[in-house]
């Protein structure tokens, strides 16, 4: 199959304003989250809406497409770049054989196994990450709505629900003992799909558990999708925040001694 993976990349952010171009110890944003994709993709694109951003890439030597405006979500913004680039190049496409990697520009330590893991999920129509939960971790962070948690099958790996709440719910045992009695899986906001997919999904209406949860894989469940879940075990650092920023800049500096 061939793997194409897209960075979509907004220079407008409610709470952090031009972050994919924020420095991180002498490089911007973007330009890491590039750099560690390409370690285990061959073909990389950066999706944005905004000249500084493409005119950043381009400065670095990467592919960059610029995209309109409008999009509502990452994945729709994904599709319009699929279809540029494949134009572009004058390349016609076997769709079932593509498959399009929705990379987070806000992850600038993805590593390349977690790339390798969502990739072994194909032949299949989506893919995602999950991350299992540990003792290490706190209730804040299960119960934290930002961090959406999944319920999948543990026979073939499908997806079964997303939610913001914590699933599974443990009845009958205190909450201080969930992360040593349960098994809680949260989600890493990476995406694949085959490319004739992401032309279907796209075109979807919201859903009501969509709109509900905020979370645009429902939609996709709700209207018969099969999306593959792989484990991994690699800690991811988003940025939302400039004090995330503050905190990737630490981790650097740290282990760089």
């Amino acid at each position: 199959m061939r793997f194409i993976g897209i960075i979509p990349a907004r220079y407008a952010s409610t709470r952090f304003p031009g972050k994919p171009l924020a420095d991180i110890c002498g490089k911007p944003m973007i330009q890491r989250v590039y750099e560690q994709a390409s370690k285990a993709l061959t073909e990389v694109v950066v999706a944005t809406d905004d000249e500084r951003i493409y005119n950043c890439v381009r400065g670095f030597g990467g592919q960059v497409v610029m995209t309109r405006t409008d999009h509502r979500c990452g994945t729709e913004r994904c599709l319009e770049a699929m279809e540029k680039v494949q134009r572009d190049k004058g390349q016609g496409t076997k769709e079932e054989e593509t498959v399009i990697i929705n990379i987070q520009g806000d992850e600038p330590f993805i590593q390349p196994e977690q790339i390798e893991a969502i990739k072994s999920c194909f032949p299949t129509e989506i893919a995602t990450l999950v991350k299992p939960y540990t003792e290490a971790d706190s209730l804040a962070d299960l119960e934290n709505p930002n961090t959406p948690k999944v319920v999948f099958s543990e026979t073939d790996g499908r997806a079964l629900l997303f939610s913001r709440s914590v699933i599974p719910y443990l009845r009958g045992i205190d909450k201080s003992e969930w992360l040593k009695q349960g098994k809680h899986y949260k989600h890493i906001g990476m995406y694949a799909y085959r490319a004739d997919v992401l032309s279907r999904i796209t075109k979807l209406p919201q859903s009501r558990a969509e709109l509900a949860e905020s979370l645009e894989q429902l939609r996709w469940l709700e209207n018969g999708y099969t999306i593959k879940v792989a484990v991994c075990n690699t800690a991811s650092i988003g940025i939302d925040t400039p004090a995330d920023l503050d905190k990737a800049i630490e981790f650097i500096k740290n282990n760089n001694k």
